[in-house]
């Protein structure tokens, strides 16, 4: 099923696209959250109405608009700007590395825009749907992907905006920011069902707190690696001790 004539999407499944949509629903209302937070804050900073919306529709990255906002307006050089927004967002470098075999097939203007629309949520609902990626590039996990992260961005750019045209209406004293992460966590941690993962998100947690203070926020990438290092470790370790089930499955395995 091809939905644009330029091409820039693969076939997509259209019930995966349904499923992909269903599964994103619940973790609307953080992303919406998140979203708003994020513009509020950009415009609260002086970055002005306009370059905040331009910002929120080409970076798509909330920890990196937050991480570079600072910058952009004491009018830091851009190449400054560029490898901060970078450093932050080490992690999707690994989430691609991660589902490199659904896509790898893929043209290169296609692997482009799949990048563009690659979000942590979504990154984390695709990689529990497939987690193993017995089927390789098919129509139905792109559709899944595609019906996650197209929801994802909806809701992340309509929050954003809303953020940036409220502006000042939204006093500091409603506490958004500790809502957005609160909301976030919630979303989170019932996704953190299988022992690898477990052990994954507490080094990485434990990793953020000792790298709270290094700069440029390198605290984020590097704990990010950590734990997925760790992750991919125990991964192998509970793997190994498992053996394949009986019913063939690996995935039940390691579950």
């Amino acid at each position: 099923m091809r939905l644009d004539p330029l091409g820039l999407l693969p076939p997509l499944d259209p019930a995966g696209l349904r499923e992909g949509r269903r599964a994103m629903r619940p973790v609307a209302i953080a992303i919406a959250v998140w979203g708003v937070v994020t513009g509020v804050a950009m415009v609260n900073a002086g970055l002005g109405v306009w370059p905040s919306v331009l910002m929120t529709l080409i970076v798509y990255a909330g920890s990196a608009q937050l991480a570079t906002l600072p910058l952009l307006v004491v009018g830091t050089p851009l190449p400054i700007v560029w490898v901060t927004a970078a450093l932050v967002n080490l992690r999707f470098v690994i989430f691609a590395a991660a589902a490199r075999k659904s896509f790898v097939g893929l043209p290169f203007r296609q692997r482009v825009v799949a990048g563009y629309f690659n979000g942590d949520l979504g990154f984390a609902l695709f990689s529990q749907r497939f987690p193993d990626q017995t089927d390789q590039g098919s129509p139905l996990q792109h559709g899944y992907y595609y019906g996650c992260n197209s929801m994802n961005w909806l809701v992340w750019e309509v929050a954003s905006m809303a953020g940036i045209f409220i502006g000042d209406l939204a006093p500091t004293e409603w506490g958004l920011e500790l809502a957005a992460v609160t909301a976030l966590i919630a979303v989170l941690v019932p996704m953190v069902v299988r022992v690898p993962a477990l052990v994954g998100a507490a080094t990485t947690g434990a990793c953020s707190l000792a790298t709270l203070h290094l700069p440029m926020r390198l605290g984020l990438p590097i704990s990010v690696l950590v734990g997925v290092a760790v992750a991919l470790g125990a991964e192998h370790i509970v793997g190994r001790r498992s053996g394949p089930s009986e019913s063939g499955d690996p995935a039940e395995a390691v579950a």
